[in-house]
């Protein structure tokens, strides 16, 4: 991975893509742009400098990470060396856990595709009916 220690800063924008927190820079960008990424928790611009040992507040739908930056790179590279770029606290991975957990416990809606077979309709009405 290309980690520069040289310079000691990078972009929050590209520093969030190469972290492989969301697919594009240009994604990343809107993300801090709209609030939901905070360094130090203060609300940033996507061309703030991210520093080793900065803490990210990172709102993704549901989920909200709070990592520690623990090295720099601004290419996108494998998973396994992404997650080389920062540690989750305990409390966020356990606050994940519970949320997906929650989410997986809720029942599915029940979707037909297109219009209903006579199967798929009586289907319907038994489920109606509670038989």
């Amino acid at each position: 991975m290309n980690i520069d220690d040289q310079t000691g800063k990078f972009r929050i924008d590209k520093w969030l893509c190469a972290a492989r927190f969301f697919k594009t820079r240009s994604l990343a960008g809107d993300a801090v742009e709209c609030g939901k990424v905070h360094i130090n928790e203060v609300r940033v611009k996507p061309a703030k400098a991210v520093v080793v040992g900065d803490m990210l507040t990172i709102n993704i739908g549901p989920k909200q990470y709070v990592v520690e930056v623990l090295a720099l790179s601004n290419r996108r590279g494998p998973a396994a060396e992404a997650h080389k770029l920062y540690r989750e606290t305990e409390a966020s991975l356990q606050r994940r856990e519970a949320i997906a957990a929650q989410i997986k416990a809720q029942s599915q809606p029940f979707f037909f595709k297109g219009r209903p077979t006579k199967r798929d309709r009586r289907e319907i009405e038994r489920l109606k009916k509670g038989r």
